[in-house]
């Protein structure tokens, strides 16, 4: 499994970023598509899992292969592009502006959210049977996950809007890691393994992803959870989102762009070495 140094790496990272902005509105809106309605069949395959067994460490195991089909595919995450559109413009590549950025994340958006809700949609009428009969236990589970990580924030008023916030830092932090630990290998298993580690550490910890949320409470409300449209944005995607782009950029891209392709001067021999190289000998 060949593995490339973080240099080239990151070289691949600025390209990607590059890539992205440059891509017509039709590609974008599709691969963000695909993007979000794979993702939200990956939650639902691991709360399936989770109910089915009862063991959330199982999902959590499982959940990393709609990521990495995704990926492998060259879809498109908002959590993705947050990391690495803006990496473009630090490198100052011709034609990208932070208007080709803005507008390359709302089209990712509003793919990604289509894509979930499509999901969110078929996997509703599939667990009522086309909404003739109550939820099953999976539907049921689900409700409840759009009621908690509502209302459950909201009774702690700005504590909770911290948490959460927090949260959506800490999920693309590993998610976004995950994006760029792909980019460490040229074959298709080091990219698997690359990627599985950050992303089964993401969900089984109850990290905030804005893509996943997208299907999540959706789907919730068809299957009567009780919460409102209103308690989703303000009191999960809309925090989640802006935690999100925190997470991903500073923490991966900027952090890595920094480091590994705009790396600081080193370090020259000073006077004041010399004599402390003289003190150890002595």
């Amino acid at each position: 499994m060949a593995y490339l140094a973080p240099t080239e790496f990151v070289t691949k990272m600025v390209d990607a970023g590059e890539s992205k902005l440059q891509m017509s509105t039709r590609d974008t809106l599709i691969r963000a598509y695909m993007a979000g309605a794979i993702l939200a069949l990956a939650a639902a395959f691991a709360v399936t899992i989770t109910v089915n067994t009862g063991n959330a460490l199982v999902g959590a195991l499982l959940f990393p292969v709609g990521f990495c089909m995704l990926y492998l595919l060259g879809f498109d995450l908002l959590t993705g592009v947050f990391t690495l559109a803006p990496l473009a413009v630090l490198d100052q590549r011709p034609g990208a502006t932070w208007r080709g950025v803005w507008r390359n994340w709302t089209l990712v958006f509003v793919g990604n959210f289509a894509g979930a809700l499509t999901v969110a949609l078929f996997m509703a009428i599939i667990f009522t049977f086309g909404f003739s009969e109550a939820p099953n236990l999976i539907g049921q589970k689900i409700g409840g996950i759009g009621e908690s990580r509502t209302l459950g924030y909201a009774a702690h008023g700005a504590a909770g809007m911290l948490t959460l916030f927090i949260r959506g830092v800490m999920c693309n932090w590993m998610v976004s890691t995950g994006v760029v630990a792909a980019m460490m290998s040229t074959s298709v298993p080091g990219k698997v393994i690359a990627m599985w580690m950050p992303i089964l550490v993401f969900f089984y910890m109850g990290f905030e992803h804005s893509v996943v949320n997208m299907f999540l409470f959706p789907s919730g409300l068809m299957l009567g959870g009780h919460f409102t449209l209103m308690d989703y944005l303000i009191w999960n995607e809309i925090p989640t989102v802006v935690g999100n782009l925190v997470g991903g950029l500073v923490f991966v891209g900027a952090a890595l762009y920094a480091t590994h392709y705009r790396t600081a001067p080193k370090r020259t021999h000073t006077v004041m070495d010399a004599a402390m190289d003289v003190t150890r000998q002595a």
